[in-house]
């Protein structure tokens, strides 16, 4: 933890005041400081809310090193500032929004909830897509972060420029991109123009790319070199390992020692592989849970390769000794395309009912081999959320199942993601996702309210057979009922972190705790 944390921590358990570096905004200030700011990142919370309550020690030390910077920090209080947290659309707390000397179109905070990925991210936005460099600027840039890619040019070479612009841009949340053109710098660097350079505060520092130049090329070795040749899956690195692109390899570990002894033994395997298959350990004894998700049982220790494009999981046979020769047979194997991926799935239902029921076997007959809009709700059977959810899910449910022409074209469906492998990485509970017909390969994710309102609005304007169902639940509103309130009419309540349970590699010790609290360690 670092010491300011601690500083907190302490003065916070002794009942002593902090000068904050996060500066607290209300109705009367918000918009005032945010158009005289060029930069500032807001949070919206909850004081209650346990995501933002352990967010609070880093999003403070955060604000120190970013105001050094001149990037200020800021948070609001939702529940004293109802109507200014309803204006900027927060659903889930907390809710954490880039603004750049406007109120007008902020964008998400799309990085991790550390201090050190805050600052990270919020020193990419502060400077261009592409940082102009020269001789006097340019070794201090090669160090300012993780990972720092370098583009060197002749200085008429326009195509070139414009290319790695593109690259850039598209991905200038993760990392920092700089562009020299001064000879002396070129010559000094030894690179052959135009060529690009990623520098690392890991492994080799400095990596020549030597392909064509080319977007795609470029994009993908840079999303290759940026990631240790063996790291360590954890709440850092883990969305980085899921977006690469290609499989990976988890080693799960209990100590030091048995984390030495492959990380040693697995380097040329590691090495032979880059590009193809990252591999990386995690703490079996803070996420050993996530063995589960790999279809593997906790004994430790373990090995599985999980394709995270597809989703499919390889686990290694647990009833024999975890061996380096072994691991090394079983990855050439999976390259090779010898071994079959591992299916969990429940048993497939005898009947279904208004909303329908997915298992792994019958997830393409249900989901994606028909020509109906399926709405799917990903969930977890001890997601608190998701019970929340369930009432109104079976009412939607049955709006369309009752109906035949709506039945025809409209499918709603739930699977637990817990216990089924899906085709998808499910980041967190509950995740809804439309696969319209017709394009089920490119599903749509539900990111509004937890009305059935809300959800028919949705299957309107999103599916492709754009069944509107709004008068039959009108009229199914209308019939005589009991004359208790209909939950469904409420607003729903903001709850934490957009109403998601954390997914990934989940602590062993607190699934029983995730129960009761709706939240898993953060990865």
């Amino acid at each position: 933890m670092h010491s300011k944390q601690v500083l907190l921590s302490l003065m916070a358990a002794a009942g002593l005041a902090s000068a904050s570096d996060v500066t607290q905004l209300k109705a009367d200030t918000f918009d005032e400081f945010i158009t005289k700011n060029d930069l500032v990142l807001a949070e919206f919370y909850a004081p209650w809310c346990g995501h933002c309550k352990a967010l609070a020690p880093e999003y403070e030390t955060a604000a120190t090193e970013l105001k050094a910077k001149g990037i200020q920090v800021v948070k609001v209080d939702c529940t004293e500032e109802a109507d200014l947290c309803q204006k900027h659309g927060v659903e889930g707390y907390p809710t954490l929004k880039v603004f750049r000397g406007s109120l007008d179109n902020p964008t998400p905070y799309g990085g991790q909830r550390k201090s050190d990925a805050i600052i990270s991210y919020m020193v990419k936005q502060s400077l261009p897509a592409v940082s102009v460099l020269t001789k006097d600027t340019v070794e201090a840039f090669k160090t300012s972060d993780k990972v720092v890619v370098v583009a060197y040019f002749n200085a008429d070479d326009k195509k070139s420029n414009e290319t790695f612009a593109q690259v850039a841009e598209k991905h200038r949340d993760d990392y920092l991109f700089g562009a020299v053109s001064d000879p002396a710098v070129l010559e000094a660097a030894k690179v052959t123009a135009p060529g690009v350079v990623v520098y690392r505060s890991f492994d080799e520092p400095e990596t020549v790319y030597e392909g064509a130049f080319e977007a795609e090329a470029i994009t993908s070795f840079v999303k290759t070199t940026a990631i240790p040749l063996i790291g360590e899956v954890g709440p850092e690195t883990y969305a980085g390992y899921m977006s690469a692109g290609i499989p990976l390899a988890y080693i799960f570990v209990e100590n030091p020692e048995q984390k030495t002894k492959y990380v040693d033994g697995l380097k040329e395997l590691a090495k032979k592989f880059k590009g193809k298959l990252n591999v990386a350990t995690i703490d079996a004894s803070a996420f050993g849970a996530h063995a589960q998700n790999l279809n593997l049982e906790q004994k430790w220790p373990a090995f599985a390769i999980q394709e995270t494009v597809k989703n499919s999981k390889y686990p290694l046979d647990q009833t024999k000794e975890l061996t380096i020769e072994a691991i090394t047979t079983f990855v050439e194997d999976f390259v090779a395309g010898k071994v079959e991926p591992s299916i969990k799935s429940e048993p497939i239902p005898e009947t279904q009912g208004p909303v329908h029921t997915v298992v792994a076997h019958n997830y393409k007959d249900i989901v994606i081999d028909n020509d109906k809009d399926v709405l799917v709700e990903f969930y977890a059977h001890w997601c608190g959320h998701c019970k929340a959810l369930a009432p109104k899910y079976e009412e939607l449910g049955k709006l369309y199942f009752d109906n035949p022409e709506f039945a025809k074209k409209v499918i709603i469906a739930k699977v637990d993601a817990t216990l089924n492998d899906v085709p998808d990485e499910i980041q967190g509970f509950p995740t809804i996702k439309l696969f319209a017909a017709g394009k089920k390969d490119t599903p749509i994710d539900y990111q509004g309210g937890r009305t059935v309102e809300d959800f028919v609005k949705f299957i309107k304007e999103s599916g492709t057979h754009q069944v509107d169902a709004s008068d039959a639940l009108a009229a199914q509103k209308d019939a005589p009922a009991a004359d208790s309130e209909d939950p469904a009419k409420a607003a729903p309540a903001a709850t934490e972190s957009g109403d998601s349970d954390e997914a990934g590699p989940a602590s062993t010790s607190t699934e029983a705790a995730a129960k009761e609290s709706d939240k898993h360690d953060e990865l």
